[in-house]
């Protein structure tokens, strides 16, 4: 592979090839979501770690969070335009995943 693809899936990995990181995306492609649904909807990842993937999906502008100043506190994540030129590759990930189950 030439450097320059290879740069790019490197990239691409870096990026969302997290644990938890495509399933946090897959939920946020259906619409936004407060931090507390994203956890049920991802049973078993643990407070810290979903914590951890927004702040870098935010660093990596894939995410953009909105703080509402209510009480209680009220956060929703959703996804920019870049996030959302990712759902191609999560499409295409889902197809080959299902062709050779």
């Amino acid at each position: 592979m030439d450097n320059h693809k290879k740069c790019g899936v490197e990239k691409t990995l870096k990026i969302i090839g997290s644990k938890w990181t495509m399933n946090i995306l897959h939920n946020l492609f259906n619409g936004k979501k407060r931090f507390g649904e994203l956890q049920k909807l991802l049973q078993g990842i643990s407070t810290k770690t979903l914590s951890v993937r927004l702040q870098e999906l935010e660093k990596e502008k894939i995410i953009s969070k909105k703080v509402f100043a209510e009480v209680p506190l009220h956060v929703e994540y959703s996804l920019t335009a870049k996030g959302r030129s990712l759902k191609d590759i999560f499409n295409k990930m889902a197809k080959w995943g299902e062709s050779h189950r």
